[in-house]
């Protein structure tokens, strides 16, 4: 059964969300990944076998993003 991960994010439009989509895909081919940037947490949704969240946060920040995991 995949794993979903939904961390909250100051990511501002399509334009940048696609940007870090291709960016994380590249480095974690193994999840799919998808924003919801009409929320109002601009949610960053992750799904795979086991997601890295460590590695997701880490991606994020390097991409100048703020992300953190919603409980």
């Amino acid at each position: 059964m995949p794993q979903v991960e939904i961390f909250r994010t100051n990511v501002p439009n399509k334009r940048v969300a696609h940007k870090a989509i291709l960016d994380l895909s590249k480095g974690l081919p193994e999840y799919k990944i998808n924003f919801d940037l009409e929320d109002c947490d601009k949610v960053l949704r992750v799904m795979g076998s086991k997601v890295n969240v460590k590695e997701i946060l880490k991606r994020m920040k390097q991409l100048g993003h703020s992300c953190e995991v919603i409980k």
